[in-house]
């Protein structure tokens, strides 16, 4: 009899010290993921003023564009200094939206402008601006897939028994705040001239 209660005790401690590190282990994670994207953010930050820069002198008639991506960007750029995954994911998300809507105009202004497409340095910024929206993306995505299990296991029976022993705490989602984002885009391959 004894022997049975000796190993239940130790089957016990056993999956708890498993359930421990796994939960440290997700939090860990979810912090990385998290880090990855304040990685990237930073390269699109630092990119939008070399952008802006090569734009400025043959968009004069553009000031309000450039001056409005500028201040998306800076307000982006504060809030990320104090967002994390526990808060301000939200407030970040709402920045990033933001300035992602200021830079579309940007691209829009910059499609107006031959002589800007045509230069290699614009072309050569516009393009590495894009590939870091795609690892952006990447980042987000790995980051809500995270946070989603380390949330999940800290809810889950038995392992929200070891949440407060190993300080788990729910993390919050990188979610789409703009409603239009959530639009389907309308689509019309039809080649006819629109009225």
């Amino acid at each position: 009899m004894l022997w049975i209660v000796v190993i239940l005790l130790v089957v016990v401690i056993a999956w708890v010290i498993g359930a421990y590190n796994k939960l440290i282990a997700l939090k860990g994670q979810t912090v990385n993921a998290w880090k990855q994207i304040d990685v990237q953010l930073k390269r699109r930050h630092d990119l939008i003023p070399n952008l802006v820069n090569a734009v400025k002198g043959a968009m004069e008639f553009e000031k309000e564009t450039l001056e409005s991506v500028i201040q998306a960007r800076n307000q982006a750029v504060k809030i990320q200094a104090g967002a994390s995954p526990t808060g301000g994911v939200a407030a970040l998300a709402q920045a990033e939206a933001t300035l992602g809507a200021a830079l579309s105009r940007l691209n829009v202004v910059v499609e107006q402008y031959p002589q800007l497409k045509a230069t290699g340095n614009v072309a050569q910024l516009q393009e590495e601006l894009t590939t870091t929206e795609n690892r952006v993306a990447f980042a987000r995505q790995l980051y809500n897939d995270t946070a989603t299990e380390y949330n999940i296991k800290q809810q889950q029976f038995p392992w929200n028994l070891v949440t407060g022993l190993a300080r788990a705490e729910p993390v919050e989602l990188w979610e789409i705040e703009e409603p239009g984002d959530r639009d389907v885009p309308s689509v019309d391959l039809s080649l006819k001239p629109k009225a």
